[in-house]
């Protein structure tokens, strides 16, 4: 993919990490949503945080998980970090895919289950339902973590580009100087 020009990657970036917090923050909602309809003694209350639920799974997790998703590849795809150059970009993108699947095929269903449940007036408390978000949060923070501190260096492929660059620099290096010495003695 061709290099982002300095603006693109800048809009980019913004995008990534206000989607990336968001995700976030949607998570940690539906955290406080399953913790309060897994502890409340209230069948009412319980049926309310778990049709809040499914207002977040439906309208907002999906949207925000693949946008985070999309915008980290046209980043590592469109700069100079790359896809498989550096550990810590591939930890990211395979835990950031892992969260999306696992929202698409395990969260959601879980959280229309207990909606259904909670709009037929028998919501049966599901610890799954604090466990995943709690599950997710810590994921998130991990990511948010090793985007901050890139850990771990490069992967094989990284080392090996990485070196070809350096010399590739210092041959031109090496030509510049040649020539500019040429005529001077």
């Amino acid at each position: 993919m061709q290099q982002l020009s300095r603006p693109a990657r800048r809009a980019v970036l913004v995008l990534h990490v206000a989607v990336s917090v968001s995700w976030l923050g949607l998570t940690l909602g539906l955290l406080t949503l399953g913790i309060t309809g897994y502890t409340t003694g209230s069948p009412e209350m319980a049926t309310v945080a778990y049709r809040a639920m499914k207002i977040f799974g439906d309208w907002l997790v999906l949207p925000v998980a693949f946008a985070s998703l999309v915008t980290g590849l046209v980043l590592s795809l469109g700069t100079a970090w790359g896809l498989a150059r550096h550990r810590w970009v591939l930890v990211k993108f395979w835990l950031t895919l892992l969260t999306v699947l696992l929202s698409v095929f395990s969260l959601r269903p879980g959280i229309n289950h207990l909606a259904a449940e909670a709009a037929a007036g028998t919501p049966a408390p599901d610890i799954s339902l604090a466990v995943a978000p709690a599950v997710a949060t810590a994921t998130y923070l991990f990511i948010t973590a090793i985007s901050v501190l890139k850990p771990w260096g490069p992967t094989a492929r990284g080392s090996r580009l990485r070196e070809a660059q350096s010399a590739e620099a210092r041959a031109v290096r090496s030509r510049r100087s040649g020539i500019k010495g040429a005529g001077v003695r």
